[in-house]
């Protein structure tokens, strides 16, 4: 998964089956909110510097499209080059997750290029994306399945590893079809397997699908899951890194942060570096929702500023951006800014916890003045609460009583000492648990009250005057 779960990274931070019923699959029609054919998308990157080139699905996302593309260009000569090369590049080009935690990924994939001690080492890929208002992934998954196996085995020579599972969301049926085609004929020309791309490596790719469980996104638990067992998360240590699946050593990353390493290794880090802020740097995939006129995803340069990411890809606010209310920056765990933040702050991990925010998954919900921002906010608790694991008391019995408590402040029901009582549960909450779900639950009711703590008390004394006529 996508978002707050990939934040529970505290490190200094089933076999592939028959595929070959999938060949002839049928492609599945695409519903992506793409701009205009043959409109050229504004911004600060320029085309040619675009990653994701089949991000709308325009073209062939099989092996003969993705060749065209650019994919699969001397793989072997960057497997040659040898784990400590790759991993080299990738912390020249500043990368950090692109799953919300943001952890420079050459520190992390290096954690796994060590001495072998007989154990086999893994790759794990979180395709699990359930955060509300993501779905960056799964344009991936869809439109560029190539990129995404040809990272795998990029990143696995990076660390060691002798396969990769690709731990997919049970809802994305087309998108799973769609990887096991491009995996398939990844194996049918010789670019996975034994002897990956005539390099000497054998690498082997599975995937293993989901059941729909939120918690799983988080790593340990996403682990678990493909164990067989119930997808709750471990405690740590031991991390990953040193017991991870099946008790080997294992990095879990995201589906983005794997699809960008090919271009990287074979355009330079130093190219990726140029793009975005110092430790910002980069390129990245936004999804714009919410009261936009184009709700969009696209691929945009890291710290671009916030209204020009919105007005520029996605129209505008609708009303005009004098009627927007507020933002949530980073899908639904990532707390609310006003528009008075919106201004000024840009689209990177540094500047939005300046603004007591996250930069989470990049993706940006827009909320104008019409929304009805406590509800808002309580249909996100109501997220939580239905996907907690309930093995943490805090998150269990917490998320439970913001529930109630943001319902009330929904109809105005409620006394003004409970936005205090709320803070503090919140506050209870977060840090307090195995994994991040319960920050996840607690930052958008933070957000709410240190923004928007007078439209509280507004609904209460209306409430009040309401009930005493």
């Amino acid at each position: 998964m996508a978002g707050v779960l990939a934040r529970c990274t505290r490190i200094p931070r089933r076999q592939l089956g028959l595929v070959g019923t999938f060949l002839n699959a049928q492609q599945p029609k695409t519903y992506s909110n793409a701009p205009p054919e043959g409109k050229k998308v504004g911004g600060n990157l320029s085309d040619e510097d675009r990653i994701f080139t089949n991000l709308y699905g325009r073209h062939d996302w099989r092996l003969k499209g993705s060749l065209q593309r650019g994919d699969w260009y001397k793989t072997k000569e960057i497997l040659d080059k040898g784990a400590d090369w790759i991993i080299n590049e990738i912390k020249v080009s500043g990368l950090r997750g692109r799953g919300g935690a943001g952890f420079p990924s050459g520190m992390k994939w290096s954690f796994m290029n060590k001495p072998s001690d007989g154990r086999p080492k893994y790759l794990v890929v979180n395709a699990d994306e359930g955060e509300p208002g993501t779905c960056k992934d799964r344009e991936i998954l869809r439109h560029d399945p190539h990129k995404l196996v040809e990272g795998c085995l990029i990143a696995g020579r990076a660390m060691g590893a002798c396969a990769a599972y690709i731990y997919i969301r049970g809802e994305f049926y087309n998108e799973a079809s769609n990887l096991q085609v491009a995996i398939a004929e990844a194996y049918q020309a010789g670019l996975i397997g034994k002897n990956s791309c005539g390099s000497g490596y054998d690498f082997d790719i599975f995937v293993q699908r989901g059941a729909g469980a939120y918690i799983c996104g988080e790593e340990t638990a996403l682990i678990e899951s493909i164990e067989g067992k119930q997808g709750k998360p471990r405690l740590k240590p031991p991390f990953p890194a040193d017991v991870g699946l099946f008790g080997c050593p294992t990095t879990v990353t995201n589906v983005e942060t794997v699809a960008v390493s090919p271009t990287i290794c074979r355009r330079g880090g130093t190219w990726f570096a140029s793009f975005g802020r110092p430790r910002n740097s980069g390129t990245k995939l936004y999804n714009i929702s919410g009261h936009v006129n184009n709700p969009c995803t696209v691929e945009e340069e890291m710290s671009v500023p916030l209204k020009e990411l919105i007005e520029k890809h996605a129209g505008g606010v609708i009303g005009g951006w004098d009627n927007l209310l507020g933002v949530i920056p980073g899908g639904s765990s990532t707390p609310i800014i006003p528009k008075t933040v919106c201004d000024e702050v840009l689209m990177d991990f540094d500047d939005l916890v300046r603004v007591q925010s996250s930069f989470g998954t990049a993706a940006v919900i827009v909320m104008n003045k019409q929304t009805d921002v406590i509800k808002a906010i309580a249909r996100l608790i109501s997220f939580y609460k239905h996907e907690s694991c309930g093995q943490c008391t805090p998150c269990r019995e917490g998320i439970n009583w913001m529930y109630k408590i943001m319902w009330r402040f929904v109809e105005g029901n409620a006394e003004e000492h409970e936005i205090d009582m709320l803070w503090e549960i919140s506050k209870q909450i977060e840090l307090h648990t195995i994994c991040a779900l319960g920050d996840g639950a607690a930052w958008p009711v933070q957000g709410l009250i240190r923004h928007f703590r007078p439209e509280i008390e507004s609904r209460i004394q209306k409430f009040k005057c309401v009930a005493a006529n």
